[in-house]
């Protein structure tokens, strides 16, 4: 799962028993070799399926880590572009990487249940974050997204398929979530990462319950399950 370049696994042990903020900065400078950052195949599915729905102005990468989808908000505004994060390491690497790729970006430390930004995006994008974040807090987390877009702007992520109950996917899922309430039982701070808990069904629920209206495009580049369904679909809801 791992390059070489990659953590080892006393760093990942050390990185796993400290806050999501702390542990964070500690994976930041080899974070992108490891399996936890967003593949290219996703984001450039991504692209592809937003830009029909543009042209957009100004963007926000939302829990924006080192920088990875900060290619497609590149690739579809024509003005500035923010990454947003709450790991001052991940901003680190990612603003030294844009002074080459993105010199137009900027990168911001915050929270975002409580974002520091006013209505002044047309888009949002945000990749593999929503395992951070309680089921309870899912809400007030859509609800700062919803209050930082201009009237008609666009929220948009993948959210991959449930896996199957019995798959190999289901059951490596079910077994990295106990680990995890296993771990924060015993151990403060707690690591919040329970991927489980990212029920496309109840994401879309909270969604337009804070007052978006949402649609669901297929993704097809990242396949179809069994059944012919999508194994992953981009989410776009729209203030």
């Amino acid at each position: 799962m791992f390059t070489a370049q990659g953590p080892t696994f006393r760093e990942l042990a050390v990185q796993a028993l400290s806050s999501v903020e702390r542990g964070y900065d500690l994976l930041a400078p080899k974070f992108d070799h490891t399996p936890f950052r967003t593949p290219d195949l996703v984001l450039d599915s991504v692209t592809r399926a937003l830009r029909p729905l543009g042209p957009f102005s100004s963007g926000l990468d939302l829990c924006c880590g080192t920088g990875a989808g900060m290619g497609v908000l590149r690739e579809l505004c024509r003005d500035r572009i923010t990454g947003v994060d709450l790991s001052a390491g991940m901003l680190a690497v990612a603003r030294e990487r844009s002074e080459r790729d993105a010199p137009n970006a900027r990168w911001v430390r915050g929270d975002a249940r409580a974002l520091p930004f006013s209505p002044v995006f047309d888009l949002v994008v945000s990749f593999g974050a929503f395992g951070h974040f309680l089921p309870r807090e899912q809400p007030g987390l859509f609800a700062q997204v919803h209050s930082v877009l201009r009237p008609g702007g666009r929220f948009a992520f993948p959210l991959p398929a449930p896996a199957r109950p019995g798959s190999r996917g289901y059951w490596t899922l079910l077994g990295f979530d106990s680990a995890m309430r296993v771990r924060n039982a015993l151990w403060r701070p707690p690591f919040v990462m329970y991927y489980r808990a990212v029920r496309p069904s109840a994401v879309t629920e909270a969604l337009r319950r804070t007052g978006f209206s949402v649609e669901l495009y297929a993704l097809p580049e990242l396949g179809r399950l069994p059944d012919g369904s999508p194994r992953c679909r981009m989410v776009v809801a729209t203030r």
